[in-house]
């Protein structure tokens, strides 16, 4: 690196060109995360509930 002020000018250059997101945008995202983890937990409950119930169901018969 020859000119480490240039350096710096161009990565202020580029960190203007960032777009960051609205306040909106990250409680939407946040707030669809949450609802898809919550959706996923519950669905993930409900199948091990499931499969334990099968799972006892056929030890059962078994004996």
């Amino acid at each position: 690196m020859k000119n480490p002020l240039k350096f710096l000018q161009e990565v202020k250059q580029e960190a203007f060109k960032v777009t960051w997101p609205t306040k909106k945008d990250t409680v939407t995202g946040s707030l669809m995360v949450f609802v898809l983890a919550s959706l996923a937990a519950v669905f993930f409950l409900i199948l091990d509930q499931v499969l334990k119930f099968f799972l006892n169901l056929i030890l059962t018969l078994n004996f």
